[in-house]
């Protein structure tokens, strides 16, 4: 049998599949919940409100500048829950990984992963592994569920946004889809921009104390203005964004320029967007500030009573309105 390569042995059950667990996974994920001899974890008590999330993971490529699909995925997850209001405690991990995937990949992705989760301060307490024919899958891919607590007198979300709040950024927004898009060497372009794939759970939790903060939300997929066009049909009001404020690296302008796309709709990985109460705003930023993630971070907007539209309005004066994304911005990275 090839010792270097993923073969369908590896998930019939059989002791293929249990050292591919056991040495591979189980070696690199290890934590006093984790057994695999158990189909079910137990966990200890957790005082709060519990809150549950759900993603799956198919970036291409695999590995990328500053991540991989392994970090991602922890990252992921943890930032569903972190804008959520919660501290995640637990992940459960499924991979799906196509017959002749390299072993040592499957490893440096899997060595990733833990070292993610370790430094977000979760830990993965079950799992589950399954290979596809080759030629019916991406090489790998992921599926995590995660498990937070949020203090039960919370009050954040969606609904609580109200004409005159201000809009936050914690950072610049489409490193991560242009550090991927560079990573494939598309269209002949290469560079050194690293993916913004991070923990946001320090940005999170340092605008729990401001009674203020309506809400906050990662811009993964679809970037910045989805969020905002999220906001607008929730809530029937209307979006204003101060173009100059909002917060671009010189690559990604560079980058979008030559091609044609809107750093509004690019993915970020590590950033929030938070909408607070005018009268704290500069109290938000002051705090994210303050932090190294946060270094860049602004107001970029408000909210408005009004029609329900995202308005731009831009360096020379002028105002345009972001559409609703429909196409894909750029091959997609997720």
């Amino acid at each position: 049998m090839d010792d270097l390569n993923i073969s369908l042995a590896h998930g019939n059950g059989g002791h293929y599949m249990r050292e591919l667990i056991e040495e591979l996974f189980a070696r690199h994920l290890a934590n006093p919940l984790l057994s695999v001899n158990v189909d079910a974890a137990a966990l200890p008590g957790l005082d709060g409100e519990i809150m549950v999330t759900t993603d799956g993971f198919t970036v291409q490529p695999l590995e990328f500048p500053g991540g991989t699909i392994g970090s991602l995925a922890v990252h992921g997850t943890v930032n569903d829950l972190a804008v959520s209001g919660a501290t995640p405690h637990y992940l459960t991990l499924s991979a799906f990984i196509e017959e002749g995937f390299e072993i040592a990949q499957l490893e440096r992705i899997v060595i990733s992963l833990a070292d993610a989760a370790r430094a977000a301060n979760v830990e993965v307490v079950a799992g589950d592994t399954k290979v596809v024919r080759r030629g019916e899958g991406g090489g790998l891919y992921l599926s995590t569920t995660g498990i937070g607590v949020r203090p039960k007198r919370l009050q954040l979300g969606i609904d609580r946004i109200r004409p005159g709040d201000a809009v936050l950024v914690s950072g610049p927004v489409g490193d991560h889809g242009i550090a991927v898009m560079l990573a494939r060497e598309q269209f002949g372009l290469q560079g050194e921009l690293l993916s913004d794939a991070a923990s946001v759970l320090p940005l999170t939790q340092a605008l729990l104390p401001l009674d203020g903060l309506r809400f906050m939300r990662d811009p993964t997929r679809g970037g910045l203005a989805t969020v905002m066009h999220e906001i607008c049909r929730a809530t029937k009001l209307q979006v204003r964004l101060h173009q100059p404020a909002i917060p671009v690296r010189e690559q990604v302008s560079a980058v979008c320029e030559m091609l044609g796309y809107d750093p509004m709709y690019l993915a970020c990985e590590g950033r929030v967007v938070a909408v607070v109460d005018a009268s704290q705003a500069n109290d938000a930023l002051t705090s994210w500030q303050a932090l190294p993630q946060g270094t860049d971070a602004a107001i970029i907007g408000s909210i408005k009573a009004g029609r329900a539209h995202v308005v731009m309005e831009t360096e020379l004066g002028g105002e345009r309105l972001l559409e609703e994304l429909e196409d894909d911005p750029l091959p997609r990275i997720c």
